[in-house]
């Protein structure tokens, strides 16, 4: 016989118990099935008289609704239509033992027409839209064998599957929601089930369990808010993770376990071990997946399920990962691109990342299959990539290998490289991969076979290179919309108007139907180079502390160290000159390639996106309102991350808090500016790693903007002064870190952290002020930089202060070792505090 439950009233669990107990046990070898009502009627054989004539006065008032010994009734009207015991009852049909089974119809809340005789009033045509006869067929109306639903509530213009799966928030798609979650444990189709009885009668508990799945179910069988306390010791130290929302609920301990439900609402929790936070990690460990489909099908889409569910443990494992302070909740692979017509072709996949808060993310991952040797391999020369190990079943029986991030694969660059020279486009399931190219292709690529390799170092991006001729930078988040690498490049070189940046010779976009298209890859031009400047920088910086711990020590304000207090001079401090040697020159060059980039993207008026706008009242006043709010998160950062902040930071963490007023009243100074300066479109995220080093000259890569921010604020026109208050925090950012790092390695003698930083800073003074030298030298009455040099050091005060708030925000959340870095930057902006300056 097959079990049942909602022959019982809701407002008690024990009738539902003695249902489900009253019910012979579950052979092995046999499927049962689990079901809110039995196809034509809700039978209630199973049931007492005294619960029938209850279920009769609850859910049959008139007789025309009964029929034999059950109701016939839809499960909606059957409910009231009342979409929470609606929910509920699937909810608690979807984790009980037994398979499933949904009728036609009550997956979007259809009616029934009880003056149809026998079970016909729960036959009638299914509504699939709101067109003639319900979309269920083109015949005339009065030929339908059963009339079509006309009552008001449920009619079939309101209540149709095409209206509901246009809103995401309707029963059609809640349902998808939920038997999507059910697939994901194997506890609810094969595991155990054990009843908690806890002292709230209202209240149903009971646990499914099947190896290490454990799955708590907790239901508000009541009309009413009701609490409950359940006896989870033997779960002692696991934390209860909501899981349609993957929200973790405090840790379990010696007490009962105190939960609070509102009407007739219910939590399915899975009871899992304390994880380490991602940052903690040392290592990744590739889980071990089972896939029904063969190593040729893995990538599929019936096969991409297996493969999600390893996602969610290996993003934050990722260097272009930008969410690892962030809960995922789910990962689901919404498209698969095949790059060639061989069986075990390397894909371009697209992931749609849902976290427990905030906005759900898309991310480009390439995704490859291996077995036998080629696993081995991989797994030996990038562990990094490998996602999961998977054993599948294929026509030569069971295989073992390695799913792994595809972009190491020169058969991948290959085909990306080939699908732009060529203008090829790719067709997936849900959209298209369209590739461009630019004159300058032909002429950068030549007759020569490039080989492709993909660059070890990573950021927020992926480099694929080939040859000495090009490189590919493959964008790992995707956005819709243009992105502002692509716009920015094909505008300084299309209008030949920079040539200190990479030609543009393609790029690869992904479109859904007529959406925005979303940025894939972008193709430029190889540049030789020495590494980037931040690197040309530490090494200068190494030399210069090892001459620097020679000399006695440098007191803290013998020499000036304000980069903004030192503008008025013509000649650099004769220490300076010494110590510092070509690297003031090199700084000075790249302010004025700095310059020379903000003169050509403010010289065209005719195109709107790059066209510089007035330094209007309203631009000041956003500019100053973001600045609030950055500084209002990174408090808040602060406040939720303490437990991540070294205790040896802690002091300085907290001066830092304490000090809000005067951090304000740098942005308060900021608002008072009447400057006339224009506000354009800038590089967006300018700091030294973000300029390559030729070995006599300077080219500036990277004009993607600050990866943290959404793409359209990354397309704005700012401030060109923001761009150089990013160097001039990068300059801070790389004297701090050698010199913590040549103390850690005993580099400099008898030297410690107290005694080389003051040169530390006497390094980022002059560094910064030959940089701003070339700059200004450069873009002299330039509509971008102010007349008065008073409003240049205020604007330049509060964007070197919001970029290190910023800093500090981001290395809370990604690299908490670092964060003496941006408080250190902080502390220096503000100056000594009037205690120690009175001192």
């Amino acid at each position: 016989m097959p079990r049942m439950f909602m022959g019982v009233r809701l407002e008690d669990r024990k009738p539902i118990i003695e249902i489900l107990e009253r019910t012979p046990p579950i052979p092995d070898n046999c499927q049962w099935a689990t079901f809110l009502r039995n196809h034509d009627e809700l039978t209630l054989e199973m049931v007492t008289e005294e619960e029938r004539d209850y279920m009769y006065k609850a859910y049959a008032q008139e007789a025309r609704m009964r029929i034999n010994l059950g109701i016939r009734r839809r499960l909606a009207p059957l409910l009231g239509n009342n979409r929470r015991t609606i929910e509920l009852n699937n909810a608690l049909l979807f984790s009980l033992p037994g398979t499933p089974v949904v009728y036609y119809g009550d997956e979007i809340g259809m009616g029934d027409n009880v003056y149809l005789g026998d079970r016909d009033g729960v036959r009638t045509p299914m509504q699939w839209a709101a067109d003639r006869n319900a979309g269920f067929s083109t015949a005339n109306p009065q030929q339908l064998i059963l009339p079509i639903i006309i009552d008001y509530e449920y009619h079939y213009q309101t209540i149709n599957v095409e209206a509901q799966d246009a809103n995401r928030h309707s029963l059609l798609w809640w349902m998808r929601r939920l038997i999507a979650l059910r697939k994901q444990f194997k506890a609810f189709g094969r595991g155990s089930i054990e009843f908690l009885n806890p002292e709230n009668s209202h209240i149903l508990a009971f646990l499914r369990s099947y190896q290490e799945e454990r799955i708590l179910v907790v239901a508000n069988l009541s009309r009413f808010v009701q609490y409950v306390e359940l006896d989870l010791s033997e779960f002692k130290d696991m934390t209860p993770v909501e899981l349609f929302g993957r929200a973790s609920f405090p840790k379990i301990g010696e007490l009962p376990y105190l939960l609070t439900l509102g009407p007739h609402t219910f939590f399915w929790f899975s009871l899992e071990s304390p994880k380490r936070a991602p940052e903690e990690r040392s290592d990744y460990q590739p889980p071990r997946v089972e896939a029904s489909a063969s190593f040729d099908a893995m990538l599929r889409r019936g096969a991409r399920e297996t493969i999600a569910r390893a996602m969610p443990d290996y993003l934050p494992h990722c260097r272009w990962f930008r969410a690892k302070a962030r809960s995922i909740k789910s990962v689901a692979v919404i498209e698969t691109l095949p790059m060639s017509e061989a069986a075990q072709a390397p894909h371009l996949s697209v992931l749609h990342v849902d976290y427990t808060n905030g906005e759900p993310e898309k991310y480009l991952l390439p995704l490859a299959v291996a077995a036998g040797d080629r696993a081995r391999e991989v797994k030996s020369r990038s562990p990094e990539r490998v996602i999961a190990e998977v054993t599948s079943a294929g026509s030569n029986g069971d295989q073992a290998g390695v799913v792994y991030d595809a972009s190491i694969d020169p058969e991948f660059g290959t085909a990306l490289l080939d699908m732009i020279t060529h203008h090829r486009h790719h067709h997936g399931a849900t959209g298209e991969l369209l590739a461009h190219s630019t004159h300058a292709l032909s002429e950068l690529r030549g007759d020569a076979t490039l080989d492709p390799r993909a660059l070890k170092v990573e950021q927020s991006n992926t480099s694929i290179a080939y040859g000495d001729r090009l490189i590919l930078k493959l964008f790992r988040r995707l956005e819709s919309g243009l992105n502002p690498d692509l716009e920015i490049t094909r505008f300084l070189t299309s209008h030949g108007l920079f040539s200190h940046v990479p030609p543009l010779a393609g790029w690869l976009e992904f479109r859904v139907g007529r959406s925005e298209p979303e940025a894939v890859a972008v193709l430029q031009g190889f540049v030789p180079n020495k590494g980037d400047a931040w690197q040309f920088s530490i090494d200068e910086l190494s030399h210069y502390l090892e001459t620097a711990a020679t000399k006695p020590p440098l007191a803290a304000q013998s020499r000036a160290t304000n980069p903004l207090d030192l503008l008025a001079r013509e000649e650099a401090d004769p220490l300076a000159v010494e110590l510092l040697g070509a690297y003031l020159d090199a700084a000075r060059l790249l302010g004025h390639r700095v310059g020379e980039l903000h003169l050509a993207l403010a010289s065209n008026h005719s195109e709107p996106e790059f066209a510089p706008e007035p330094f209007s009242a309203f631009s000041q006043r956003s500019s100053y309102q973001s600045m609030r709010n950055l500084l209002t998160q990174a408090i808040r950062t602060v406040n939720r991350r303490r437990a991540v902040i070294p205790k040896e930071l802690a002091g300085q963490t907290q001066i830092i808090i304490n000090r809000q007023a005067e951090i304000v009243a740098r942005f308060d100074a900021f608002l008072r500016c009447r400057s006339s300066v224009v506000r354009m479109r800038c590089h967006g995220d300018l700091h030294l790693g973000q300029v390559l080093y030729t070995g006599k000259d300077f080219v500036i890569i990277d004009f993607e903007g600050e990866p943290a921010r959404e793409l359209s604020e990354r397309r704005r026109k700012r401030f060109a002064l923001q761009d150089v208050a990013g160097v001039l925090r990068s300059f801070d950012y790389a004297a701090m870190s050698a010199t913590i790092e040549r103390l850690k390695a005993g580099a400099l003698g008898e030297m410690n952290l107290q005694i080389a930083k003051p040169w530390a800073n006497f390094w980022q003074a002059w560094a910064s002020w030959a940089f701003l030298r070339g700059y200004l030298e450069t873009t002299a009455k330039a509509p971008f930089v102010p007349d008065n040099p008073s409003d240049l050091k205020t604007m330049l005060e509060a964007f070197t202060m919001e970029k290190a708030l910023y800093e500090l925000g981001y290395e809370l959340n990604n690299r908490p070792e670092w964060l003496q870095i941006p408080l250190s930057g902080i502390a220096s902006i503000l100056g000594p505090a009037a205690g120690e300056a009175r001192a």
